[in-house]
Order: structure tokens, then sequence, then C-alpha cells
């Protein structure tokens, strides 16, 4: 007697118990419903495709400084290099850092137009060794030098806190879209650190990206994640690309997966960020979160 197809899909989904979690058969193949920790996603409507991890660079970043930079130049090239071959392809940077220089003979062989490259451009008093603050082009001239590259993918206004920022930086915002017309850079944000920031943000048509800081506690956040969740949201929809910062909390949830495991559900099944940086310092790190990311069942 033949077997009608559907009665065949019904006794072979029946048969399937020892199926993983997030697994489901479809048109006779297993099908994953969890994320992929290295998927090219989307980064908003600015082109860019980036992966859903990236390396952050930038733990206890400042005066040019950083715990990946302090780590000497070949441990962290190698754990850049580990973290491409992983499949890592947005390297988050800025001139606060130091961690320009690394990026590129760590990449050595790797065709520039496989990976992303975000900086970010330190305004505000102290921070750097030199006082002065020059205009963007002038800045953005210098990056291109350190990081041996010919254009950025996004360059951002760092730590910008006030709720008038937009109107406050606007000749340097000018600036960088006359660079993304000439092809300097391909996309332009801020690196939020307030609320109000944020929210200006989500409103100010120049942004096409924003670094976030966003996890499920509200550790090292900017509010409280249900005042922070609805705003990123809005940015959402708005087009503007979203990098999460903080899923560990700035390390604290390092040694608790339980807790690293709930904020980046939190994040991917909220929809609060189209990739996630994290500053790993070894690659042991990168592998942990993106078993957990990968654990992470669609909702």
């Amino acid at each position: 007697m033949t077997m009608k197809r559907r009665e065949f899909l019904t006794k072979s989904l029946a048969g399937l118990g020892g199926l993983v979690a997030g697994e489901r058969l479809l048109f006779g193949g297993y099908i994953r419903s969890t994320y992929d920790p290295y998927a090219r996603v989307p980064l908003g409507n600015t082109g860019l495709m980036a992966s859903r991890i990236a390396l952050g660079t930038g733990m206890h970043g400042y005066q040019r400084s950083s715990n990946q930079t302090r780590m000497g130049a070949e441990k962290f090239k190698q754990l850049i290099r580990d973290s491409y071959d992983r499949g890592v392809r947005l390297f988050d940077m800025a001139d606060l850092y130091g961690s320009h220089p690394y990026l590129i003979p760590a990449l050595e062989g790797v065709p520039r137009e496989n990976f992303l490259i975000t900086s970010k451009i330190w305004f505000r008093d102290g921070g750097l060794p030199e006082k002065e603050r020059l205009d963007a082009d002038v800045v953005v001239a210098r990056f291109l030098e350190e990081l041996n590259t010919d254009y950025i993918d996004t360059v951002h206004m760092h730590c910008v806190v006030s709720p008038t920022w937009p109107m406050e930086l606007r000749r340097q915002m000018d600036i960088l879209e006359s660079l993304k017309k000439q092809g300097v850079i391909r996309a332009h944000g801020v690196s939020c650190h307030t609320l109000p920031a944020l929210k200006a943000a989500a409103e100010e048509p120049w942004v096409d990206v924003v670094n976030t800081r966003i996890n499920a506690y509200g550790v090292k956040m900017d509010d409280t994640p249900d005042k922070v969740a609805p705003v990123l949201q809005k940015l959402q929809q708005a087009g503007k690309g979203i990098v999460g910062m903080k899923l560990v909390g700035e390390g604290q949830f390092r040694e608790e997966p339980d807790r690293r495991a709930r904020s980046i559900d939190f994040v991917l099944n909220n929809g609060l960020a189209d990739s996630m940086a994290v500053g790993f310092e070894q690659i042991s790190e990168v592998d942990d979160f993106a078993q957990a990311v990968d654990k992470t069942v669609k909702t």
C-alpha cells in the first residue's frame, strides 16, 4: 500500500524524539531554529553585512590602551586572527583603545572586503594623551594610516551623553557625511552612553549605526533593560544598525554561563541588536559565547 505524503510526514515527525531542542524537520532535512553565531546579518539599512558576533578591542580602554593591547602585540594579533578564522567579520576599534595598528597585520592575506572595521572619534576632554580635539577629517586621515586601509566601514562619535548631541556635534557630523560621500567611510553613527543620548540617536536622520550597551540585567547600561529595549526597537524600526555592547556586563558574567545565556537570549529574541561586540580576551571566550548563541532558540 502506498503511504500518502501527509501520513508519511506525520509518522516521521512522531519518531523524532531524539532531536535536540531547536531543530525541526522540513522538506526532508533538518533546519536549525537557533541562531548561527557567525551568520552575516544586515547592519540596519547601511548595506553592510556584519557577523552576529563582533570582536571588541576596548576592554577597560583608555589613553590608547586596553586589556587587548596590554596583552602584547603577538597575543592580540593571534586573538584577532583566531576570531576571524572562527567567523568574526566585524572588529570594533577606537582611538581611545589604541587598537588600530594591530588589525591589518593580524589579518595578513585576508581581502579587505572580507571584514568590517568600526572605529570611534574621541571628542571629549581627557581620555587621550593630547588635549587638542581636531576635526573629524583630520582624525579619520590618521585612522586610515594607523589601520593601513583605504576606507573605514563605520566611524562613530565616541561616548555621546548629551540629549542635544546632534546640535553640539553638527560640524563633525557634517564632516563625516562628506567623508561618506567621498567613500572614505561607508557609514557613520554614535556610541551612546546615556538613555537621553540614545533617544536622540533614534530621532536623528544622520545616524546610520549605533553602538549601545545592552544586557538582561542592566549592568553597565544606560538604564534598566525595560527602558532601553523600546528605544532600541525604535532604532531598528528606523532602519538604523545596532551593535550591542556589554552583553557580558563588561566581564561580570564571564564565569556565569547562565547569566550570559540569558542576556544573549534577551537581546536576540527581542531584536535589540544586529551584531554583538564583546571584549574577548581569549579565544576560548569567543568559543563559549558562540556556543551560547548557537544554543539560543528562536522564539
